[in-house]
């Protein structure tokens, strides 16, 4: 059943708001994309057939402008992002390819990912990447996108390219998870 558009903003402003949010993670972000997913559902209110409820076919813009968000912003950043300093390595690795430093023991990681304290945290850690390594892990982690998908959308010249620039960005979490979630708790002991 089709509603009215001035409705739309109090019924599904919310719902709309927090996707977009697990999927970019920033707010200015997740609050542009629902108002253009409002203006787009508004414009296409005439050709809605509903084959599902409102609220799903707004999810389904929803999900294209993030698409759209991701493609943008990957064709806006230089290439030079993708090449990160040796030194950021050197510091993590010594020369033999192992961690200089032991990393703190994730006991249990299920647990850990339902501690809002700690989803706060990988927030916080995901916000200090590069933009373009930040699409990267959010696509990749949060949208399953398959590599070729990837590789396409991010302009990212090989799948190799990708599967490395994707573990420097898990080994830059896995610091920031380490400096600022497990080894403060385990010094408080």
């Amino acid at each position: 059943m089709k509603t009215d558009p001035t409705t739309w903003l109090n019924s599904y402003g919310d719902t709309l708001f927090r996707y977009a949010l697990l999927k970019t993670s920033n707010t200015s972000v997740a609050e542009d994309l629902v108002q253009e997913t409002l203006l787009a559902a508004l414009k296409g209110h005439d050709n809605f057939k509903q084959q599902s409820s409102e609220k799903t076919w707004m999810i389904g813009i929803l999900k294209h402008k993030i698409i759209d968000h991701f493609r943008k912003s990957a064709r806006e950043q230089p290439l030079t992002q993708d090449h990160e300093p040796d030194d950021y390595e050197q510091m993590l690795f010594d020369e033999t390819g192992h961690w200089r430093n032991e990393t703190a023991p994730w006991d249990n990681p299920d647990q850990i990912i339902e501690n809002q304290a700690f989803m706060k945290t990988l927030e916080e850690c995901i916000d200090q990447l590069p933009p373009r390594h930040k699409d990267l892990f959010m696509l990749s982690e949060f949208h399953d996108m398959d590599n070729d998908s990837l590789c396409k959308l991010l302009d990212i010249s090989s799948t190799n390219n990708m599967w490395v620039l994707l573990s420097r960005v898990r080994a830059r979490l896995r610091n920031c998870l380490d400096t600022h979630w497990f080894k403060p708790s385990r010094d408080a002991c």
